[in-house]
């Protein structure tokens, strides 16, 4: 067991799913085999106004990793980030936007604390950044509506998938608009990020079915595997299943991580959908 490690941001995804379930930190840190003073200070340094969370608890870190670099970049380039911050909405795709150019770099740890910068002095250029337009379902509350019938557990999923070494493998979910306005079904394929989405007129298992169906069957013979959440729109699977001769998965409850594919892909998302 590892003590006085540092975590990085693919840990902090099982922390959050693990303390969000009612783990203690003890438990925590024997299934990630770290010292349990490591999951204890995670916790204590990068707890937010809403509890501990993965994405903020990164944040926070890559804050103070900046802070410690001193040098001094000019007011121009900031204007030019904050321009790119409007138009593009992530620190990476700003950075990487950034060295398309041929400017100097600045990399997307600089660019976090500076927009944290800007919200507690009642800017408002956080407000184009990602996460601020469609919320994703929250993990971690107790499902309170039953199980999904015949559910095959991504244990059973085949090793291929995991290893991203052919085209077929899909990840699927809905986003839900802000107010619970709006929902999207989206779908991703894990080896290209090849990505389709579309509305649901109304958010039920057969209006998932039915917009699952219609975005996959033009590439039914890419189309070895779909993996879900637990959600209840996931309910119809087994038609899903027939429908594009498939087999469908479900990843384990609070373990986002394991359809990381989608995750990443609904960040981008998000920055464009109200």
């Amino acid at each position: 067991m590892q003590s006085d490690t540092q975590l990085t941001g693919e840990q902090r995804y099982p922390i959050d799913a693990y303390h969000k379930a009612g783990w203690t930190q003890t438990r925590t840190a024997m299934q990630l085999r770290v010292h349990q003073s490591t999951i204890a200070r995670e916790i204590r340094r990068n707890r937010g106004r809403r509890g501990y969370r993965a994405k903020q608890a990164q944040v926070f870190c890559e804050a103070r990793r900046a802070g410690s670099d001193r040098a001094r970049i000019g007011v121009r380039e900031w204007q030019r980030v904050e321009a790119l911050i409007r138009r593009e909405g992530s620190p990476v795709q700003v950075r990487d936007r950034l060295a398309e150019e041929g400017q100097r770099p600045i990399s997307h740890e600089r660019i976090y604390p500076h927009r944290c910068e800007d919200q507690q002095a009642g800017g408002t250029r956080y407000r184009f950044l990602r996460g601020q337009r469609l919320r994703r379902k929250r993990y971690g509350r107790p499902e309170r509506r039953g199980q999904l019938i015949n559910r095959v557990s991504i244990e059973e999923r085949p090793a291929i998938v995991e290893r991203r070494s052919r085209i077929g493998d899909w990840e699927g979910d809905t986003l839900i608009g802000r107010h619970q306005r709006g929902v999207l079904v989206s779908l991703v394929e894990r080896k290209s990020g090849y990505t389709v989405l579309t509305a649901l007129p109304r958010r039920t298992a057969q209006a998932f079915r039915e917009a699952t169906v219609r975005l996959l069957r033009p590439h039914q013979a890419r189309v070895h595997t779909l993996t879900l959440d637990n959600g209840k729109e996931g309910a119809q699977h087994e038609r899903i299943a027939r429908s594009l001769a498939a087999r469908v998965y479900f990843a384990h409850p609070y373990c986002s991580w394991e359809r990381g594919t989608h995750e990443n892909t609904n960040g981008l998302i998000r920055q464009y959908f109200p």
